[in-house]
């Protein structure tokens, strides 16, 4: 029902199952779009008792984040409509209020001091315009009525159970000066700061290394036992679901097709969604003792019924002749603080003397914690961000010694593919328009009939019906979003791809079918990517070779197989150790790195050490300190 959020609060008699901390029943939330009502939750019921944890998975557009945001009444404000159910809590009075009927004075109370929630896109869901520490002030001074001083204390201290490097001065930046994943801890810092009893964590580790994932999994558990806290946990990584569950809900096409204890699913799946869902997991391991990457047939749902798509084929479409791209000693740094003469004070040592080729035809994969350089790597070689010292040649060709007229014809050979969907695409363009747009601008045709059906084939190639070309951002969930931006980077026929962290916000379904695309697309086309992920199960799927960084430098790099099975670097090995497993019945505990991440800013005068690479195996090298 809608138009309710000016009624009485009404205790319920029946708040669904005895105990029960959140009880839904019913539920079903529609959209108003320019077709008609468009109905995004189906007659969905379940229940969370306190201390427990459910995970909703399913793909993209199954309405799990809808309903997350149901249950907080905030759906509403993005078109969206209750139109039947209850969504009954119980708060510390123990008197069970419907969430879908209460009044705006009685959600403001309930939403994040005893209903807290983890929105998937930290760069939208925090204030560009404060500092970190002024928003997560904010909760404590209103929630908990500390005086400023207290709460920023209290803010510090949550920015280092987080494990965010630098955390007296994080207090003052802003969002933008973070890295992708250091605003998803911010976020996750806010939402524990009144030690909610209900948490809704909305893919809340997607932008997260497997290394700051592992320690977030591990601080939400350590809270649970403290408080007695629920969790409401929506994934695409089953790794996280195997760890963290108690119980398993599937969602596919807005209804609730399964749920199960978690044991129960990853050991016989009812429904023939869940068992295309979990044979579409990447597992690390998989690839033990195969050289180079492997293609294998996916399972998809056509209808109600499963079939199989694709045919098993090793991807051998390296040529490693000639390099495509050359980096040579390339470092960008940042000044951060100036004195009164305007001169740097202190500086970001974002890349430090990084050197590495990527070849025709291969994929280089660069993984590492977030603020290790990985994406600014990336912007460097797109031209967006302006490097310190070292050379860039493609083709041959220097890139930092071209003209601006070289460089625009570049950027059609060099695309790139954003972490962030949703800040990648224009909200005011329809996705059409934004696909459309490379080809219109270099030159690859003309004829509007014939850019409209590019278009469409390249919404369909990433899974989204061509039928969608006229709608806008807003109406897509966040993986498909990410698809749109795939579709924009392939529009302009590309020979070097950098894809920064591509999958990361795809459900396992459809990570798998877009891996399997570039992978064919490399086939075909003989395409190179430069594969930026914290991902190492995607990793040691797609890649030829791995290059791991480390603040700024790189530690280790070779063949896929000799870096994932042999690895030689200390931080290969942690990095390896923390990948969440797919398996339920594992009872070893996950090796979850502890101290703080050293920072990367210093003061102007100490530069870090740079480290040598030595080899420790064919084409395979390994750091040690100069």
């Amino acid at each position: 029902m809608t138009g309710l959020a000016g009624t009485l609060d009404v205790p319920q008699a029946n708040a669904g199952a005895d105990g029960a901390l959140l009880s839904v029943r019913d539920l079903t939330v529609s959209f108003e779009t320019g077709q008609g009502p468009f109905t995004a939750v189906r007659s969905l019921g379940f229940d969370l008792a306190p201390g427990r944890t459910l995970a909703i998975v399913g793909e993209s557009g199954s309405g799990k984040s809808v309903t997350a945001l149901s249950i907080m009444r905030l759906v509403e404000s993005v078109n969206g409509r209750i139109e039947g159910g209850s969504i009954r809590f119980r708060p510390d009075d123990g008197v069970p209020i419907d969430l879908a009927r209460a009044s705006d004075a009685r959600l403001r109370q309930i939403r994040g001091n005893d209903i807290a929630m983890i929105f998937q896109e930290p760069m939208t869901s925090l204030n560009p315009v404060f500092t970190v520490g002024n928003q997560i002030a904010e909760a404590l001074i209103l929630h908990q009525g500390l005086s400023v001083r207290e709460a920023r204390r209290a803010a510090e201290a949550l920015l280092r159970r987080v494990r965010l490097p630098d955390a007296a001065a994080m207090l003052d930046r802003y969002p933008h000066q973070l890295s992708g994943g250091m605003r998803q801890r911010v976020m996750i810092a806010m939402a524990l700061c009144c030690r909610p009893k209900l948490l809704i964590a909305d893919e809340p580790t997607t932008a997260l290394d497997v290394t700051i994932q592992a320690q977030i999994l591990t601080l939400i558990r350590e809270l649970q036992q403290d408080l007695g806290m629920s969790v409401l946990f929506i994934t695409h990584d089953m790794g996280v679901v195997a760890e963290m569950a108690d119980e398993v809900l599937v969602m596919w096409q807005g209804r609730k097709v399964e749920q199960a204890p978690v044991r129960e699913i990853f050991r016989a799946p009812q429904h023939p969604y869940t068992r295309a869902l979990l044979s579409a997991v990447p597992r690390l391991g998989s690839m033990t003792g195969e050289a180079l990457p492997r293609r294998v047939p996916l399972i998809v749902m056509e209808g109600d019924a499963p079939r199989g798509v694709g045919e098993a084929r090793v991807q051998d479409t390296a040529d490693y002749a000639t390099p495509l791209l050359s980096v040579d000693r390339l470092s960008t740094w940042f000044d951060l603080k100036k004195n009164l003469f305007g001169r740097p004070t202190h500086r970001c040592h974002a890349v430090q003397q990084v050197s590495f080729e990527v070849y025709p035809g291969e994929t280089l994969a660069l993984v590492g914690e977030s603020g290790s350089g990985k994406s600014t790597i990336g912007k460097t070689l797109q031209q967006l961000v302006a490097p310190t010292s070292g050379s860039i040649r493609f083709e041959g060709q220097d890139i930092l010694a071209m003209g601006a007229a070289d460089r625009r014809r570049l950027r059609q050979k060099i695309q790139y593919v954003f972490q962030d969907p949703f800040a990648a695409l224009d909200p005011r363009k329809r996705v059409g328009f934004s696909i459309a747009e490379p080809i219109v601008t270099h030159g690859l045709a003309t004829d509007r009939a014939a850019v409209t059906r590019r278009v469409h084939e390249l919404m369909e190639r990433v899974g989204l019906p061509a039928a969608r070309a006229g709608r806008y951002p807003h109406e897509f969930s966040g993986g498909q979003r990410q698809r749109i931006c795939i579709a924009r980077a392939l529009a302009s026929d590309p020979r070097l791809i950098i894809a920064d962290e591509s999958v990361s916000a795809l459900d396992v379904s459809i990570q798998a079918q877009i891996v399997d695309l570039l992978m064919e697309l490399q086939a075909q086309q003989r395409l190179s990517y430069l594969f930026i992920t914290h991902d190492m199960a995607v990793v040691e799927k797609i890649s030829h070779r791995v290059a791991v960084l480390y603040l700024g430098q790189i530690v280790e790099i070779g063949p896929r197989r000799a870096v994932f099975e042999t690895p030689r670097h200390p931080y290969t090995k942690r990095l390896l150790a923390a990948v969440p497993v797919a398996d339920p019945e594992r009872t070893a505990p996950r090796a979850v790195p502890e101290g703080e991440i050293p920072s990367s800013t210093r003061a102007v005068g100490d530069e870090p050490p740079v480290l040598r690479l030595r080899p420790v195996g064919p084409d395979h090298f390994a750091a040690i300190e100069a």
